[in-house]
């Protein structure tokens, strides 16, 4: 019998992740740390998971040394945990380098300090592709430290807590790096607005509107997975023996144009599509001098006003597209013979909007 150690259990991917290991015959006990003002959170969540009665919650906080447990818990933990699972995590790419930090890097760095001291089997990192940051080029899953640019708090402190799962040499660990995780495929399932879901009230605005196809600049490409596809290629991987030290990339094997993204809902919705797109080559003279243009007095403020218009924060400009392709070709044959796979956007789309 298999027992766990989950953080961020009531957030999207770690409602997933627990249920499917709540399934398992093979699962004894599936600890949950949960802030005591999150109590009711959790008992509502708990609600909808199967065998929850195999679910035993740790009052505290990834944001405290030894994330607020007591001694006590510690010791009655030592030796017993085969599986320490961290998903909490702050994703919020409008929040500032402490916020982030504390969240990100301290409640990491309080998560492997438990794992040492309870004697765990293995650690579980959930990071983010937002490690590779601007790499140009393909970032592979044996890469981490090539020298890229990391624009923002959340690339740096993703980054950060990544390396700290990496150098440390007292518990085997695995990190799992999603892409930008959408809704559940069957379910639409989805608990905050994010990547393409900034799209929708655009989309919506525009559907009353004549089918007319229009022309748009080459934006580059994004990679959208959904919540089900990401816990179920988790939990496959976790079991699986001779993979520790490794990194998964999570993510679509083929790159998604930002503008084809946006044609998929838009045909959902009846909105006109987008019928053609300028070339990087040609498009980039326009964009250099959109990029000169935002230099101006004003500029940015005005920028920023029609963005709050479409409900769109303006950091999100700089991670809805990615610099580089993430290969992921260890992940797939992990998965091999598992049937778990990407679902192509277009079968899921209407579930989503819907």
């Amino acid at each position: 019998m298999t027992t766990y150690l989950v953080t961020g259990a009531t957030g999207l991917i770690g409602r997933h992740v627990v249920d499917l290991l709540l399934r398992n015959d093979n699962t004894d006990t599936v600890h949950v740390l949960v802030r005591p003002s999150s109590e009711r959170k959790l008992a509502k969540t708990a609600k909808r998971w199967p065998n929850a009665d195999k679910i035993s919650p740790l009052f505290g906080d990834i944001a405290e040394p030894s994330l607020g447990l007591s001694q006590q818990t510690l010791e009655q933990l030592r030796g017993s945990v085969d599986h320490v699972v961290h998903l909490a995590a702050l994703y919020d790419i409008t929040t500032d380098d402490e916020a982030n930090a504390s969240a990100n890097v301290d409640g990491t760095k309080h998560l492997l300090d438990v794992a040492r001291a309870i004697e765990a089997g293995r650690v579980h990192h959930v990071s983010s592709v937002a490690v590779a940051g601007e790499y140009r080029g393909t970032f592979t899953e044996d890469m981490f430290d090539a020298g890229q640019p990391l624009p923002t708090p959340y690339h740096r402190t993703k980054y950060a807590s990544e390396k700290l799962v990496r150098e440390q040499h007292d518990v085997p660990w695995r990190v799992y790096r999603p892409a930008i995780v959408v809704g559940h495929s069957t379910t639409g399932e989805m608990d905050k607005v994010d990547g393409p879901y900034y799209l929708f009230p655009s989309i919506a605005a525009l559907a009353p509107l004549p089918e007319i196809p229009f022309v748009a600049p080459n934006l580059g490409d994004t990679n959208l997975v959904p919540v089900d596809y990401v816990a179920a290629a988790m939990v496959h991987l976790m079991h699986r023996p001779g993979l520790d030290g490794r990194a998964f990339h999570l993510v679509n094997p083929q790159p998604q144009p930002l503008t084809e993204v946006y044609n998929v809902f838009a045909n959902v919705a009846g909105a006109p599509p987008i019928a053609a797109t300028i070339g990087k080559r040609a498009s980039a003279p326009l964009l250099s001098l959109a990029k000169l243009a935002e230099q101006l007095p004003g500029a940015s403020i005005a920028r920023d006003a029609v963005l709050h218009r479409l409900g769109i924060p303006p950091e999100v400009l700089g991670v809805s597209a990615f610099t580089c392709r993430f290969d992921s070709t260890a992940t797939r044959e992990a998965l091999a013979g598992s049937g778990i796979e990407v679902p192509r956007l277009d079968d899921y789309a209407g579930v989503l909007w819907g």
